[in-house]
């Protein structure tokens, strides 16, 4: 299939515009200081010294990266001298300081700056940094016609092609942390250069093939290198870093026609599909190593789900995307958008999740007995900044460009994966066509069509979650029909409330039920329900009511439900069964701890 650059939709209302301005008018600007407050863009003027505050770190110029790509992305959907600037300044201090062989990373140059140790540590994220610089040239260039970053990128690709490929003198052969290898691919896309998709292909293919220096605690499947990556068949290591590969392996088989790397890609996205995912679409089962476990293990408290491990799974699913109509993947995205990856942002576009458990209990994470081991425990407020921020610009740089979700084209099929009240002009069978959504998804589910141009048969996804949907026959999950220029179509998906449950094996859900409307992932909270929400039954045979909640502006859900009566204060007593009814608010999960710390829980028990 063909892909659609997300600049070719203009969202006009709706979830994802109001997301689009929030990052506009505040989420930029917020990531922007906290950055500066924190000395990220202070570091290129080249002036630490040992002693002084905000000591650069080796994994700062991916964060810088990523917030020159949010820019632009802002940039390419409307302009902002004041945005440009802020990218144009940053850019200038990092290319006035490129080394003379192309070399560049603001910690190995200003503390550690022994040019003997430069390649020399397999996990110092050297070649990760450089490809989200690699990204964000891209993208600048695209949005602004300014190529300073671009052309850095070039001399620096020259310097580790002689240092990789023709020398091999590096003291490493695959980058610790993958990203490189994906945004080798987007330049060679861009500029049609072969020599950048032999580099990624490179990386790919040499992962895995020979051990390689890791960190002390870790093993070899924590950076994905227990296999040559072609022999990998189930998720392991380290989320986001899985992602990035998978991406890449998905990215070059796609280009390549290699059927063995696209048969590893299927295997692998069906392993995190169906046995290591969780009901909101997040990855990443232990906080040890950020990193997959084993099949089934999906605990709940202790779930990691790292937010950009819920972006790396949407782009990994749109690759696969691309190579069949199969709406797992499109069901996938929707799912990690309006869940796993959106619950990441505070509702006022200011602080950010680095973690997004499914089960909050505040008081757990008091019970420390050692001075020296600390068991791990999640935030259970969003926080304006982490040391490691790396998901507030991931955030920043997805939501601009996310109606590159939208649509696809395959021999003159248009592919209807998402809705979002929005204008699209694409170019199909060589004439340009104007899509346009009317509908207000996803708080109902009718949608309506527009085709202008055109006649132009339609490919539209009917999501895995509704049940109830009655209209043309869906082929792989999706209603093709028959659309004459000028015509409308409407679909309609009724949001029914639906109860889940998960696989047998996940012990840690065993004999409860998850709620979803729609796309959502709802959940509960003590702020609504009074404390020790564990003791909640969820009488799963009353109505539900849909409710407006003015305090996070989202509808919630009101149902009946039951509470052990329970008095006294004795540890232990008697079941005698009573219980007391009392309503039961659910929200959205990705709204939960806006308004507090709270008990916060998705998977409950029901009579």
């Amino acid at each position: 299939m063909r892909e659609f650059p997300f600049y070719n939709t203009r969202i006009t209302g709706g979830f994802w515009k109001e997301k689009q301005d929030l990052v506009r008018n505040t989420t930029i600007y917020a990531v922007y200081d906290r950055f500066k407050d924190a000395g990220r863009f202070r570091a290129y003027d080249f002036n630490w010294e040992e002693g002084m505050p905000d000591q650069p770190h080796f994994f700062w110029d991916s964060d810088t990266a990523k917030m020159i790509e949010s820019i632009a992305c802002l940039t390419k959907l409307k302009k902002n001298a004041k945005l440009e600037k802020l990218a144009d300044d940053i850019i200038k201090k990092i290319c006035s300081h490129q080394d003379e062989n192309g070399y560049f990373n603001v910690y190995y140059m200003t503390v550690d700056k022994d040019p003997s140790h430069r390649f020399a540590t397999r996990d110092r994220h050297e070649l990760y940094c450089l490809g989200h610089l690699i990204e964000a040239a891209i993208a600048y260039d695209d949005a602004t016609g300014k190529d300073a970053l671009l052309q850095f990128c070039f001399r620096f690709l020259d310097y580790v092609e002689q240092r990789f490929m023709i020398e091999k003198n590096a003291g490493f052969q695959t980058p610790g942390h993958e990203e490189i290898e994906l945004a080798l691919v987007r330049l060679y896309d861009y500029t049609g250069n072969k020599k950048y998709l032999k580099m990624a292909s490179h990386f790919v293919d040499e992962r895995g093939k020979r051990e390689e220096g890791l960190t002390d605690w870790s093993h070899e499947s924590y950076n994905q290198s227990h296999l040559p990556v072609r022999m990998q068949k189930t998720a392991e290591g380290h989320a986001v870093r899985a992602m990035y590969l998978y991406s890449a392996m998905a990215d070059l088989a796609l280009r390549t026609g290699d059927e063995e790397l696209l048969e590893a890609c299927k295997a692998l996205y069906d392993n995190i599909l169906t046995r290591r995912s969780y009901i909101t679409g997040s990855i990443g089962q232990s906080s040890c190593g950020e990193a997959f476990t084993v099949d089934y293990d999906l605990p709940n408290m202790a779930s990691y789900s790292e937010t950009c491990a819920a972006i790396g799974l949407m782009m990994f699913s749109k690759r696969m995307m691309l190579f069949s109509a199969d709406r797992k993947y499109a069901d996938m995205i929707e799912r990690l958008m309006y869940n796993g990856f959106i619950s990441g942002l505070s509702l006022s576009g200011k602080a950010f999740f680095y973690e997004n458990p499914l089960e909050i209990m505040p008081y757990f994470y008091k019970r420390n007995v050692s001075n020296t081991f600390k068991e791990h425990a999640p935030a259970t407020v969003r926080k304006e900044y982490f040391g490691c921020s790396c998901c507030p610009p991931n955030i920043t740089r997805v939501i601009p460009s996310i109606a590159s979700y939208l649509y696809t084209e395959e021999d003159g099929v248009l592919y209807v994966h998402q809705f979002m009240k929005s204008v699209s002009t694409l170019e199909i069978g060589g004439k340009s066509v104007k899509i346009t959504q009317k509908t207000a998804y996803p708080e109902n589910g009718k949608v309506q069509i527009t085709v202008k141009g055109s006649d132009l048969k339609l490919a539209v996804r009917v999501p895995g979650w509704c049940r109830e949907y009655t209209g043309e026959t869906a082929e792989n999950g999706y209603a093709y029909m028959d659309v004459k220029d000028g015509e409308t179509v409407t679909v309609n998906f009724p949001m029914k409330v639906h109860f889940i449950a998960a696989n047998p094996r996940v012990l840690h859900d065993a004999g409860k039920v998850a709620v979803m409307r729609g796309p959502f992932v709802y959940c509960m909270e003590a702020v609504d329900n009074g404390e020790g929400i564990r003791n909640l039954k969820l009488n799963m045979r009353s109505r539900m009511k849909v409710v407006k909640n003015e305090e996070l502006g989202v509808n919630v859900l009101v149902a009946k439900g039951f509470r052990p009566a329970y008095t006294g204060d004795a540890l232990y007593r008697e079941y005698t069964g009573e219980m007391t009814e009392q309503d039961i608010v659910l929200v959205p999960y990705y709204t939960f701890a806006n308004r507090g710390e709270s008990e916060m829980q998705v998977f409950t028990d029901h009579t």
